[in-house]
């Protein structure tokens, strides 16, 4: 198994032949099998290179508990997982990512709610539809580790609803913002190294991430042609630094609730005022 590369192939069948065990953290969006019809006025038809988005729904929810189960094998006990997804409607019958997710061996430690900022319909079925869902989910270290270790106040702080825009990108059909996956990185790896997975790794954005926090990452993709682009842009990363920057110094408190607490401050944590640094790596 070959780290920092980007492996051309189907995601079941390459997960398939990785050790057990090796990842810390992984962050993915899978294509949303939306028949690459239903998106909505505002935004064209999703048309991926060579992945369909037109499987049966029943095909579809399977392959993905599949996939997330190999992702768990192939993640180490305490590690993480982020993924990525959205509640979709079928001729009036709501379909919501929670059911599949929730058949998985992983612990759903939380739902996060990504409010994009813009909707893809604005025709009056319902309103309009602004949000994704992304799941953390968490690979126990041990018998009935349900809850895990404690994030530090300075990720916590940010709340379980993440306001990003996507990134209008021509290249790929639905990139999510790389500060997506720079909060999810950043949040459970505090700092320290490890080894990022991107099972659907499109163009790279998670990759990128990866490198720029110094870390080893392995990313899947069907296509050749997002998988070269996903390569060049690892390679140009220090292009990209600025943005993933302007999210870390996000991350930070003036004091934590248990510092707050020992000093008789009723207050939670509050953010440092900090002009974005662009001190990313040495």
């Amino acid at each position: 198994m070959e780290r920092n590369t980007v492996v051309t192939g189907d995601t079941l069948t390459v997960l398939r032949t990785l050790p057990d065990e090796v990842f810390a953290v992984g962050v993915t969006s899978p294509p949303y099998n939306k028949g690459e019809r239903h998106k909505g006025w505002l935004v064209g038809n999703v048309l991926y290179d060579k992945a369909t988005d037109r499987k049966t729904e029943k095909a579809y929810q399977e392959e993905q508990i599949e996939v997330l189960n190999e992702v768990f094998r192939t993640t180490r006990p305490g590690g993480s997982f982020f993924y990525n997804h959205k509640i979709r409607w079928d001729r009036g019958v709501l379909l919501h990512p929670y059911e599949w997710v929730a058949k998985t061996r992983w612990v759903l430690r939380q739902e996060i709610i990504w409010h994009r900022g813009i909707a893809a319909n604005i025709r009056g079925w319902r309103f309009w539809q602004v949000e994704e869902r992304i799941y953390w989910l968490y690979k126990p270290r041990y018998d009935n580790d349900l809850i895990g270790p404690e994030l530090p106040s300075r990720h916590a702080l940010l709340t379980s609803l993440w306001q990003f825009r996507p990134d209008d990108d021509p290249r790929h059909p639905n990139p999510f913002p790389i500060e997506l996956p720079t909060r999810c990185i950043a949040s459970i790896l505090d700092g320290k190294l490890g080894f990022v997975l991107d099972p659907y790794a499109g163009i790279g954005t998670t990759l990128v991430v990866a490198k720029l926090l110094g870390c080893d990452y392995f990313g899947i993709e069907l296509s050749p042609e997002y998988a070269k682009m996903a390569e060049e842009r690892v390679a140009n990363a220090y292009s990209e630094k600025a943005r993933v920057a302007q999210e870390l110094d996000l991350h930070r408190v003036e004091l934590t609730f248990k510092e707050r607490k020992a000093n008789g401050l009723s207050k939670p944590p509050s953010r440092r005022k900090i002009a974005p640094s662009q001190r990313l790596i040495p």
